[in-house]
């Protein structure tokens, strides 16, 4: 799968992603200081999801409608860096095709996919 993974995004997440084989735009690294309306049209023009420890997405999805090809949200406080890329890695393993053009919470004992 393709992801853009936000700056924010822990570096362990990112790393076991690309072992998994994704393909990954790191924004950090190749894309710093984008604004995340941005970012968000950088995922859609490379039909990639965004996935991000940032909650501003939510707003910019659900209250200002912005248009994406998938946005995984990161919310595992108390989780250690491997145990939160291991959910990560679970989740996207076992609901790869249900996380595109949807709005994915990923948290330390739920899994929420919002369609639409």
């Amino acid at each position: 799968m393709r992801f853009v993974a936000d700056e924010c995004l822990d570096a362990r997440i990112i790393k076991r992603l690309v072992v998994d084989g994704h393909d990954l735009v790191v924004v950090r690294t190749e894309l710093t200081g984008r604004k995340d309306e941005d970012v968000l049209r950088i995922t859609r023009d490379r039909d990639a999801m965004l996935i991000t420890e940032d909650k501003d997405f939510g707003e910019l999805v659900f209250r200002l409608k912005a248009v994406h090809a998938g946005v995984v949200l990161v919310r595992m406080h108390g989780l250690t860096g491997a145990e939160q890329a291991q959910r990560v890695s679970q989740a996207v393993k076992d609901h790869g095709a249900e996380l595109l053009n949807a709005f994915t919470v990923i948290t330390g004992k739920r899994l929420r996919i919002r369609r639409g």
